[in-house]
């Protein structure tokens, strides 16, 4: 028998200054989509100063911190759990290197290339382990379980046993119809 690979999770957060502009947000959007991302989880919400100090500890007491801070809690940030094959590494490249200057002339094409304004201005975020990934997701998503998830919801993902609501942003699990006969 061959064994299938589930599909990884990441915590993508596309920052405030891309949300606040409706042609980036989508171009951003259209970017999951097309890469065959799941959208497993998705909401929309202000960081908290607690959430933003508790997410950034390790960067605490280097000269950018209070500025990545103060700038992930000036206005709404969008908040996704992505699932795909090997997910973080994809995203990550999808979003381009972490410093806007190297990404506009290295990777001109990626997210951070194109919709970053500078370091703490980035355009996104995305998860750099699977262990980072469940960290992060549980900070921003508190009821959600990722044991559960890959018991009940990641074989339905997997097979794509799923359909994409564009108006909430999120991948739905196929509602089976019971009442169908299949003699």
């Amino acid at each position: 028998m061959i064994s299938k690979k589930p599909l990884q999770l990441t915590l993508a957060i596309l920052k405030p200054h891309v949300v606040k502009s409706p042609f980036a947000l989508q171009k951003i959007r259209d970017i999951i989509i097309d890469n065959d991302f799941k959208v497993v989880r998705s909401r929309r919400t202000i960081i908290t100063r607690e959430e933003a100090e508790f997410f950034y500890a390790d960067h605490k007491g280097k000269f950018f911190y209070n500025r990545l801070v103060t700038f992930v809690c000036s206005g709404p940030s969008d908040m996704h759990v992505l699932a795909g094959h090997d997910a973080i590494v994809k995203w990550r490249e999808l979003m381009g290197p972490t410093k806007v200057y190297q990404a506009q002339y290295l990777a001109p094409n990626t997210i951070r290339g194109t919709f970053g304004l500078s370091d703490t201005r980035n355009a996104a975020h995305g998860s750099d382990s699977p262990e980072s990934a469940e960290q992060e997701i549980k900070i921003f998503f508190k009821d959600f379980n990722t044991t559960k998830w890959y018991q009940i919801e990641e074989p339905f993902f997997s097979l794509g046993q799923v359909r994409f609501d564009p108006k909430a942003f999120v991948h739905i699990i196929n509602e089976v119809d019971t009442t169908k006969s299949t003699i």
